[in-house]
């Protein structure tokens, strides 16, 4: 049975994606539930889950293997009915098709990964986490705990090379 707060992912999940949450070095303290997914620049990003598209940046085309490119990160931030954020980081420039206030459904297509910001030594993927903000007027936020629906879950643990 699938959770009532649960995701899809947000790649097609094809046999040879590799997928960690351990392998970044950006993936921890508030981050520490990141999850990245090594796919190709131009791969179709979808919604986790219905919601209003929260924040977009996508006019960077800058990215690099260290700390320092971390502000030059594209991305697509969803708020969900559940208090949830969803985050898409090192979409390509240009690669957004939603702009802030557009309702999007699960599923429907919001954009294209790329390979901007700080991509460590992973080269281009999608950073992805679940969210909430400390405060209503903080823009900190904190991953959480992400709870795929079952079949995301089944399929993201044959493909995870964390050990």
């Amino acid at each position: 049975m699938v959770q009532k707060n649960s995701y899809i992912s947000p790649v097609d999940l094809k046999n040879g994606i590799k997928i960690s949450y351990k392998e970044s070095p950006a993936h921890t303290g508030r981050l520490k539930y990141s999850i990245d997914f090594m796919v190709p620049e131009g791969t179709p990003v979808f919604a986790v889950r219905t919601g209003v598209v929260f924040d977009v940046k996508d006019g960077s085309d800058i990215g690099g293997s260290d700390k320092s490119f971390d502000r030059f990160g594209n991305y697509i931030e969803l708020e969900h009915d559940n208090g949830e954020y969803s985050f898409y980081e090192h979409i390509r420039k240009n690669g957004s098709i939603v702009k802030i206030g557009d309702r999007i459904n699960k599923g429907e297509l919001i954009g294209y990964s790329g390979a901007t910001g700080w991509l460590a030594h992973l080269g281009p993927h999608l950073h992805f986490n679940i969210h909430t903000y400390r405060t209503e007027v903080s823009d900190e936020y904190e991953s959480i705990p992400i709870a795929w629906d079952e079949e995301t879950e089944r399929i993201i643990s044959a493909l995870l090379i964390d050990n």
